[in-house]
């Protein structure tokens, strides 16, 4: 029976695995390497140790209501999208309320972990840390990896002919990158296309001569204002939407995602993409467009090499006089205080049995939490992770045989073996695979029986935001505010642009009295669908 648990990391998916320890009745000691939590979104300007920490201007991708730990709110005056000050406050908030901190270890880094001697038995792992150079040894029943995958700067050299070579100017990875001071004035590279590197050329734009942006791949630009001024997440990531998904072709979803895409701008006429693109990804940005369309920035093709001052790019054009190189190439993961036997085990995240552990460890005490890229916060898919997980070490939940989990892993494989370094390539849908882990820890809940029991609840869940409050209406952990938290998730996300009232007598609640009436039918006969049918596989598309 596991009783003692390790976690390794105090970041977010650190911070919801200590929790659930607590809530499972199980004792988690967390270690942290740095001195303090946060993990990556904690900001600071030093690059002490090599640790992964967001940039100064970085603005959150997913909205407060859809990125919350699923019993604890932000605060309603908290802004819908936000700051890493912002967030970094919350998880402080969370830590104390939950009285987290004396769980945790900080300045102590985890050297190794490795099976015990009689690990086919027992289970139990010995994790050796080092604290102010003294190092420990201690013995624990399971442990739970909370590293993420930003740990290691991806950089492909090898992949750009001259630029260690023959090119004078400045490289450096995003990791590196804190604020502008360093680019004004210079004419600067971005390669990569990703979330990072739009972002990073938005703000470089302003003070930099010029920026060029390197694209390898077709990107679709959306915008986090979505229709109405609502978060896009809000509207877009909702039960009845991924029941279309579902039901309809996916030739024609396709057709409807880039209509949806194109109608804010034409991506072909920016160079972006075509309709026409098998291969895609997507990313966040409102400033990009503009950037593009006032020449403050400019898109280029994939570079084929560098010589000692310029980029030649394989559309067979050349920009002269680089100064500085940099690359948003992303991260790849890797655990190097797991023994190799372990680690051999890996092959991407895909080896892992619903991306959390390895069948082929003969005890199933090791899970990997937060090691996914979901097309919705990955604070929501931790956390739900970390329930199941801990269910799993109190003996709430069970695992199938290793065959039956060896057959999941794979059937979810993707055919294709891409870049180690492409997150879109970890990216899975996030209503398919919370409810997929939700259904394995029993809270999951059921839409025919709130339609049946609940109406008004019912059509909220369906019709409206997957919050994560769905996920603590039944079952183990059921929390007693869920309801009302998701019947007041709209007040909250209005709250705090409220700060000067306009008169609007404009009354819609007729309205939506007759909106709600006319989608009964519809919600239940998806809730009597979905019931009967299985739920839609894991989505290997991005957006």
């Amino acid at each position: 029976m596991v009783q003692r648990v390790a976690i390794i990391g105090a970041g977010v998916s650190g911070l919801a695995s200590v929790k659930c320890c607590l809530d499972e009745g199980l004792e988690p000691t967390c270690f942290e390497r740095s001195e303090d939590i946060g993990g990556l979104w904690r900001y600071t300007d030093s690059m002490d140790n090599r640790r992964v920490s967001v940039y100064r201007s970085v603005i959150t991708n997913t909205s407060k209501e859809m990125s919350c730990f699923s019993d604890f709110p932000f605060p309603e005056d908290f802004p819908n999208f936000l700051p890493h000050s912002l967030l970094l406050e919350y998880f402080r908030m969370y830590a104390q309320h939950f009285n987290l901190l004396r769980h945790i270890h900080f300045k102590t880094t985890a050297l190794s972990v490795r099976k015990c001697p009689d690990f086919a038995t027992s289970g139990q792992w010995e994790v050796v840390t080092e604290t102010n150079g003294v190092r420990e040894s201690h013995v624990f029943d399971a442990v739970m990896v909370c590293t993420g995958h930003y740990q290691e700067p991806y950089l492909p050299l090898a992949s750009f002919p001259g630029i260690d070579t023959r090119f004078k100017g400045q490289y450096l990875h995003s990791q590196e990158y804190k604020d502008v001071e360093a680019f004004r004035g210079k004419r600067v590279l971005v390669v990569g296309i990703g979330n990072t590197g739009g972002d990073l050329s938005v703000e470089l734009s302003r003070v930099a001569a010029k920026v060029f942006l390197s694209a390898k791949t077709s990107t679709w630009v959306f915008r986090r204002v979505s229709d109405n001024g609502f978060p896009f997440d809000m509207v877009n990531t909702t039960r009845f939407n991924h029941y279309l998904e579902w039901l309809l072709p996916s030739a024609l979803m396709k057709r409807i995602r880039f209509r949806k895409f194109n109608s804010w701008f034409n991506h072909a006429n920016y160079g972006l993409a075509s309709t026409k693109s098998s291969n895609f990804k997507v990313i966040i940005n409102e400033e990009l467009p503009f950037c593009l369309l006032s020449g403050t920035v400019v898109l280029k093709s994939n570079v084929k090499e560098f010589t000692e001052s310029s980029a030649v790019f394989e559309d067979g054009t050349t920009e002269e006089n680089i100064d500085v190189v940099l690359f948003a190439t992303g991260y790849i993961f890797s655990f190097p205080f797991l023994e190799e036997s372990v680690r051999s085990l890996f092959d991407n995240n895909q080896s892992l049995y619903k991306r959390i552990f390895l069948p082929q460890l003969e005890k199933q005490t090791l899970a990997i939490i937060g090691l996914v890229q979901l097309t919705g916060s990955v604070m929501v898919g931790a956390e739900m992770q970390a329930r199941w997980v801990t269910g799993i070490f109190a003996g709430w939940n069970k695992l199938p045989p290793t065959s039956r989990m060896m057959a999941d892993v794979l059937k979810k494989k993707p055919s294709v073996k891409r870049n180690s370094s492409e997150r879109e390539n970890l990216k899975i849908s996030f209503i398919s695979y919370t409810d997929e882990i939700a259904s394995c820890a029993g809270v999951k809940p059921s839409m025919l029986r709130l339609l049946l029991t609940d109406p008004r609840l019912a059509l909220a869940i369906f019709f409206g935001p997957c919050t994560p409050y769905q996920y603590r209406l039944v079952g183990r952990g059921k929390w007693s505010r869920a309801r009302d938290t998701i019947l007041t998730q709209w007040q909250r996300t209005l709250k705090p642009l409220r700060t000067r009232v306009v008169d609007d007598s404009s009354d819609g609640s007729s309205g939506s009295r007759w909106m709600c009436l006319l989608a009964l039918p519809v919600a239940l006969t998806a809730g009597f669908l979905l019931s009967k049918y299985p739920q839609p596989g894991w989505s290997t598309r991005a957006g």
